[in-house]
């Protein structure tokens, strides 16, 4: 009796779990190539809460910081406005070419960039002047979003 009370002691878990903050959503930019200049909106990421529709039961319910120096996920939707391809460049703190984007089409890329400043770059658009944006160390937990993956 003694032995089957021991394991059935041992064999329960843990009755407190820590509860972990959620990672962080993807943060989204537009960068539109322009013949004359490249745009990208908005200049600064990862600089406080995001600010985001929120679904209702969501409403108001802050956006819990994590304390990380993890990169931030950023999507990048591009937009060639012009008639040649352009290659899209970023360089700053970490370089990343997430590829082309033919003319006159859009284009989606991901990358995981660490706090700094960048710049980004339509490399085969002549005369085309770079864009600037910078990424701050905050980092958002999803935490209080329900329905979020």
């Amino acid at each position: 009796m003694l032995v089957v009370c021991a394991l059935a002691f041992a064999g329960c878990g843990a009755s407190t779990h820590p509860n972990q903050p959620r990672p962080a959503l993807s943060t989204r930019i537009s960068v539109v190539i322009q013949p004359h200049e490249v745009i990208v909106r908005p200049g600064s990421i990862g600089a406080g809460p995001e600010q985001s529709p929120q679904i209702p039961q969501n409403e108001g319910q802050p956006q819990p910081r994590i304390k990380s120096d993890k990169p931030l996920d950023v999507t990048i939707v591009a937009a060639n406005q012009t008639g040649e391809d352009a290659h899209l460049v970023i360089r700053g703190a970490k370089d990343v070419k997430p590829g082309p984007v033919f003319a006159r089409s859009p284009a989606t890329f991901h990358a995981s960039l660490p706090t700094g400043s960048y710049t980004v770059l339509a490399a085969d658009v002549r005369g085309a002047r770079p864009a600037h944006f910078t990424v701050g160390p905050y980092r958002a937990s999803t935490q209080n979003d329900l329905l979020t993956p």
